[in-house]
């Protein structure tokens, strides 16, 4: 898959950024940790969101506009795939204007209690919120990306969000994923019938009245 980077000027990055989502950089986060960790796929069955353990806690907000956002990722080395790169650009890809913290949680299509190979994208919607789980934002994609360093490999998570369409009209949701050859934001097709292997993983948000205020704001700066 061809990847792009965003153009964008980098001097307010430290040089030592440059490079944490190549492989070799992505092995060492790993190490820090202490293990080098394998993709988790758990499948039990849920009956509610509050079931679910958070997978993690981002920060998002922490950009003044979407332009800084990119320009983050293209410091630290992060490639961008081809649709990913359009719906970054797209007006109606926004970010938070209040600094907060969310919670994540992820989930496949076979935990929600769907036992055919494929599921069509917006009968997973309806089922998530029918359970409970929210819709992320479309910045949460992109927040991850740049706090996610020690992904493992082969891992490919979907951010369950609201397709945005590229400029040729096609939706498009958000990939976070880690192939072997590095770190990359990617997107895939975001029709409601798009038909989703029921063993992928999505990234859904646990609403703030679940998570006793979890998505807390942060301090100011």
């Amino acid at each position: 898959m061809v990847a792009l980077l965003c153009a964008a000027s980098l001097f307010q990055f430290a040089p030592r950024a440059w490079g944490q989502c190549s492989a070799r950089d992505v092995l060492q986060n790993q190490l820090k940790l202490g293990k080098v960790r394998a993709v988790d796929l758990p499948q039990k069955l849920i009956g509610s969101a509050r079931d679910v353990p958070t997978w993690k806690t981002i920060a998002v907000g922490t950009f003044g506009n979407s332009f800084a956002l990119r320009n983050a990722l293209d410091a630290v080395g992060c490639n961008i795939g081809g649709l990913a790169a359009e719906v970054l650009a797209r007006p109606a890809f926004t970010v938070s204007s209040n600094k907060m913290n969310v919670e994540l949680l992820a989930v496949s299509a076979v935990q929600l209690g769907f036992k055919t190979d494929s599921v069509a994208l917006a009968v997973i919607y309806a089922r998530a919120r029918q359970l409970g789980f929210e819709l992320a934002a479309a910045e949460v994609g992109p927040q991850l990306r740049l706090q996610y360093l020690d992904q493992p490999m082969g891992e490919f998570l979907i951010v369950g969000m609201q397709p945005i369409k590229t400029w040729s009209g096609e939706p498009v949701v958000l990939d976070v994923a880690n192939g072997g050859a590095g770190l990359i934001l990617i997107g895939q097709d975001g029709r409601d019938d798009a038909e989703i292997p029921a063993t992928s993983r999505f990234l859904f948000v646990r609403p703030p009245d679940l998570s006793g205020g979890i998505a807390a704001a942060l301090l100011p700066p």
